[in-house]
């Protein structure tokens, strides 16, 4: 979709027009609530993150300067949400280690093999239990730098933040999930615990 496209939209939605904030939403759901499934790591609370950042998009409309990418504009929003969400998380004690419930992949009409598809949910799993040991501000670059292939202006764009402060955290935020995949590999062990004698 071109930014003139969009463009149009977002002149058309400041003048009243619902449906074509109805187009919006449809052009950017996907993105969105990508973004804040990846974040909170529980499909319910993303799907609530999404339709806030929405709202807080149509509520600050005149807001957008159309210099800028709308989409980054509108992720930036998101990302801002989910990171106040986090943070309001931890404030109330609950813990950023709970497996999601729904790993958040939509199988296609070529179903895997029922095994396949288990280990295709596990490695999910484990990646959003990782992504969830990350500090807010961590996970929001991993997951526009990994998941949405943004570039540090990008990300330095939606985070306002400068292009060196991105790297760090992401350089950081590697270095973090490198040590957690560490501690989380099983250390060898003979078969057979009588064999530990030889």
């Amino acid at each position: 979709m071109s930014d003139p496209t969009v463009l149009e939209w977002v002149s058309a939605a400041l003048d009243g027009d619902q449906d074509a904030f109805a187009e919006i939403v449809y052009a950017f759901q996907d993105a969105v609530y990508n973004l804040c499934y990846r974040m909170l790591g529980e499909r319910t609370e993303a799907e609530d993150a999404a339709q806030e950042a929405f709202l807080r998009a149509f509520l600050n409309l005149q807001r957008y300067d159309p210099s800028r990418s709308f989409k980054t504009w509108l992720l930036s929003i998101a990302s801002n949400y989910c990171i106040d969400r986090l943070r309001r998380r931890r404030l109330q004690w609950l813990s950023l280690d709970d497996e999601p419930t729904e790993t958040g992949l939509a199988l296609s009409s070529n179903d895997p093999e029922p095994e396949d598809a288990a280990l295709l949910r596990e490695h999910s799993q484990a990646v959003q239990t990782l992504l969830n040991e990350l500090s807010p501000e961590y996970r929001a670059v991993v997951v526009l730098r990994y998941w949405y292939d943004y570039s540090y202006a990008e990300i330095a764009d939606i985070m306002d933040t400068t292009e060196s402060a991105i790297k760090s955290r992401l350089f950081r935020a590697r270095q973090t999930l490198a040590e957690r995949l560490d501690a989380r590999k099983p250390t060898a062990r003979p078969i057979n615990p009588l064999l530990e004698s030889f």
